[in-house]
């Protein structure tokens, strides 16, 4: 289990997982910030980019927009990796 420390240093815990999906669906940075913008939310692709390195904070109505663009569950985007480690765990 990480430790407080570890989620501090961390802007986001959904970073890993909008990668992970993004990627499953051959989507590009681009792509998912133009995604987005369908839902009234502007994320840049450099955003896009920070969010995936958890260096950026990700709003709800972020969080509902990314969930609906990459057609998964919001919990699917809260969920650990295969290891079992939670997804601010690199």
């Amino acid at each position: 289990m990480a430790r407080v420390v570890d989620y501090l240093a961390h802007q986001n815990v959904v970073g890993d997982n909008v990668k992970k999906y993004r990627l499953e669906r051959h989507m590009s940075q681009k792509e998912l910030s133009e995604k987005l913008e369908m839902y009234a939310v502007y994320v840049c692709r450099g955003s896009i980019s920070r969010i995936e390195r958890h260096e950026r904070t990700v709003t709800d109505y972020e969080l509902k927009a990314l969930s609906e663009s990459l057609k998964v569950s919001i919990n699917q985007l809260f969920e650990s990796n295969e290891n079992g480690k939670s997804s601010t765990n690199r």
